[in-house]
């Protein structure tokens, strides 16, 4: 004996006399201080043959490592990037040939501890062809700050919708739909680059320590949107 299978149903995207549906979108906006700030840095050098500016490059970037892990757990993350060496032809001749050698190794730095960011700054440019973009402001993935504007969406989106509801004397009885829409950090980073020429000494021939650069943290926007279906009861209309 065959059983006729049920038929599926489909949803009614918009409710029923009965059983009316409301959707709305939940919005929310902190702002927040940073949680951590990068740091890009560029280590060059250029020499008439290979050996040279490969010795001067890593010369130079064992310096800014040394330099970066002197600050201990107030740096939460060094990394190194690409790494580039690249001969420069003449520009006249009707043969190639290399004229120099130019180097570029590339790291970035995430410092937690920003009262040792501005230090680290400037003696990070102070040193011999390095340059230095940033800081880039942020909050880590993680931070309980994405959570919170979130929960705010979701609590704007009952809210919203209750009152809506309360406009036409019915209540809300059921959660159809929940969806989450992107949630960024709104806020755009405006990095100070800092090109550091070879030192020249001071009095006496000791070479002059570089002012520690004052900076203030830039507040981050946390920014998080839900859009939410409710059913609710007939409308008293």
């Amino acid at each position: 004996m065959d059983h006729a299978s049920p038929q599926p149903t489909t949803a009614l995207p918009y409710g029923t006399p009965e059983t009316p549906r409301v959707a709305v979108r939940g919005e929310a906006r902190l702002e927040v201080d940073p949680e951590i700030a990068h740091l890009s840095i560029t280590v060059s050098a250029r020499g008439s043959d290979r050996r040279t500016a490969l010795e001067d490059l890593t010369r130079r970037n064992a310096q800014v490592l040394d330099l970066v892990k002197s600050y201990g757990q107030a740096v939460e993350k060094l990394e190194t990037g690409a790494f580039a060496i690249t001969p420069q032809l003449t520009a006249k001749g009707r043969h190639e040939r290399v004229h120099a050698y130019h180097g570029r190794v590339h790291l970035s730095v995430t410092v937690s501890d920003f009262t040792a960011l501005g230090e680290l700054s400037t003696r990070l440019a102070d040193l011999e062809l390095t340059q230095v973009i940033g800081p880039t402001w942020a909050l880590r993935p993680d931070s309980p700050a994405h959570a919170e504007a979130r929960r705010q969406a979701v609590r704007e989106a009952v809210q919203r919708a209750r009152e809506y509801a309360g406009a036409l004397d019915a209540r809300l009885t059921a959660l159809v739909e929940l969806a989450d829409l992107d949630s960024e950090n709104a806020n755009q980073p405006y990095p100070v680059a800092y090109a550091a020429a070879p030192r020249s000494a001071g009095y006496g021939g000791a070479p002059q320590a570089a002012p520690a650069l004052d900076l203030e943290p830039q507040r981050q926007t946390v920014y998080a949107q839900v859009n939410a279906r409710f059913t609710m009861s007939p409308p008293q209309l």
